[in-house]
């Protein structure tokens, strides 16, 4: 699956109503929760850089895997002067550090891109090895509930001067798998546009599947929250965070 390849172009622009602002402060507060301060922290699923950019303004030092050359190269561009962020092109199911980190970041459903449930379990093996003693993996992911009552079957589409996409779902219950074919009509230096289609899948995952799979992975299940807050995961809830610690060292 060529995931993320056309659409990087324009997923800056179309990402723009995404609130990283509130997702930043967000993450900042539950490490800092966890004695989190300062320090090495890995973004796992780092797209264009946006949210590696903000918390390596809070202070941290960021760390941002992608397996998307388009996108990192956008993140590369986007980089300011005096930062220091390290981008890796890697597959988060396979990356390789150069040492431990304090903790690790996955948003935007990134973890969701992960559909079979043995290799969920081999990224967070691969997390639990690269985190300090003691340090903490926040990731999110789209719920069961989303895909089946929000995304599945459903059309999303928007028209910039920029360019527009249509974004059709197709949602399995039995498998749990979310297609989203994406046509894009990208505008071009000449005032054309250029068509791009992509499929991506994601794989809605039930709570108990996740404890299991951090318990499988050799790390210790801390929290499940309902997004953006300290509350329960509730069954209408359409994205959760969850909190794993490192184990074992």
């Amino acid at each position: 699956m060529d995931a993320y390849t056309s659409f990087a172009q324009v997923y800056d622009l179309f990402m723009d109503n995404v609130p990283y602002d509130q997702w930043c402060r967000y993450i900042t507060e539950l490490l800092r929760e966890y004695g989190i301060q300062d320090g090495l922290v890995l973004e796992l699923g780092c797209g264009t850089g946006v949210l590696t950019r903000k918390l390596a303004a809070k202070g941290y030092d960021m760390i941002g895997v992608d397996y998307s050359e388009d996108m990192l190269e956008i993140a590369m561009d986007h980089r300011q002067e005096g930062e220091d962020i390290l981008y890796l092109l890697q597959d988060m199911r396979e990356f390789e550090l150069y040492g431990t980190v304090r903790a690790a970041v996955s948003i935007c459903d990134s973890m969701n891109y992960i559909v079979e449930y043995q290799d969920l379990v081999q990224v967070m093996k691969l997390v639990n090895n690269y985190l300090d003693p003691g340090g903490i993996f926040i990731f999110d992911l789209n719920t069961p509930y989303k895909y089946e009552e929000i995304l599945g079957e459903n059309t999303f589409a928007e028209n910039r001067p920029e360019g527009s996409f249509i974004w059709e779902n197709y949602y399995d219950g039995e498998t749990g798998i979310n297609e989203y074919d994406l046509t894009l009509f990208v505008r071009e230096k000449e005032g054309l546009y250029r068509k791009f289609e992509e499929t991506h899948y994601q794989r809605a995952y039930e709570l108990e599947q996740v404890r299991r799979a951090v318990k499988e992975a050799g790390m210790e299940f801390v929290a499940a929250y309902d997004a953006g807050t300290h509350k329960p995961v509730r069954q209408d809830s359409q994205r959760i965070y969850v909190i794993a610690r490192e184990k074992g060292k």
